[in-house]
């Protein structure tokens, strides 16, 4: 099933290592979207994994506190390929409303329908036509709707997307996936049958992964497994520039620098990276989410 902008609304090599994207609210950050697109081309394309930190009424850091942020940062980024997780639906209804008519999106709650968190894909219209989509659970039966067989307790899937790039590029895949939390054994069979399922899509076409993998890069199986033997990249790896490194998951604490990278961008080896970064934006103290967006300027 599938709930989309329009849906919903009628239904009712050596990189340079470069500042941190740390900007105030009267200030554009160091990779300001036309910025960054001026200096690499017209037909780079503007990538986003951000775990959104699902809708809450908690204080502080509810969804009301932080959705003006969120509004500020994705208004200054202009993300034209956007995966997300953790969002309800209420609250990606928001996010649309916010990003206005250039927007669109594909998805549908883990639990079916509108029910429970969603791995989203949002994109610029104006960049991309989605092609062909669908959705799997990350379980022994992945076509079975908020199914969980491997020991998690959390339901988790996948989204993917085929897309036609509007500026010439052909065509590529998207898609976006959360890893458990708490289970190793569930996040490595999810990162075997992502893999699997990646190879059963068209070969000749690039592949940009985009999720919270729950696990640090450089140091889990998962990460290894993701990689496929050279299938797929790390974008912060191959980055021919990149921000200051921080943890991608702060949870409302003091950013660490050099943290673990839990939330990647990963591309097949035929996609170049120009630039990546790790978004520390916020205003007034009030960040968007728990998790930073991890950004990366691709082209091919």
């Amino acid at each position: 099933m599938r709930f989309s902008r329009r849906s919903a609304l009628r239904a009712a090599a050596a990189s340079t290592v470069v500042g941190p994207l740390t900007a105030g609210p009267g200030e554009p950050s160091a990779y300001a979207a036309g910025a960054a697109e001026a200096a690499v081309g017209g037909r780079v394309l503007r990538v986003m994994t951000f775990n959104l930190r699902y809708a809450s009424d908690l204080r502080p850091h509810s969804w009301a506190e932080r959705r003006p942020v969120m509004r500020s940062l994705l208004r200054r980024e202009k993300p034209q390929l956007l995966g997300t997780q953790e969002g309800l639906y209420g609250q990606l209804r928001d996010i649309t409303e916010d990003l206005g008519p250039d927007y669109d999106w594909l998805g549908t709650g883990r639990g079916g329908g509108s029910k429970d968190e969603f791995a989203a894909i949002f994109y610029d219209v104006r960049r991309l036509v989605p092609v062909e989509y669908d959705h799997f659970w990350l379980s022994d039966t992945p076509y079975v709707i908020g199914s969980a067989t491997w020991g998690n307790t959390v339901v988790r899937m996948v989204t993917w997307v085929r897309f036609r790039d509007l500026r010439g590029a052909g065509e590529f895949y998207a898609l976006n996936t959360h890893l458990d939390h708490a289970h190793q054994y569930a996040r490595e069979r999810s990162a075997g049958l992502i893999t699997e399922r990646l190879h059963g899509l068209g070969a000749a076409l690039p592949r940009i992964v985009t999720g919270d993998f729950n696990v640090a890069a450089h140091q889990n199986p998962v990460y290894d497994t993701m990689l496929d033997g050279g299938a797929l990249v790390d974008s912060w790896d191959t980055a021919e520039a990149r921000s200051t490194q921080y943890a991608t998951f702060h949870g409302y604490r003091p950013l660490v620098r050099d943290g673990e990278r839990i939330d990647w961008i990963l591309t097949s080896p035929t996609v170049r990276t120009r630039r990546a970064a790790i978004n520390t934006y916020s205003e007034h103290g009030q960040f968007p989410s728990d998790h930073l967006p991890v950004q990366a300027w691709v082209e091919w």
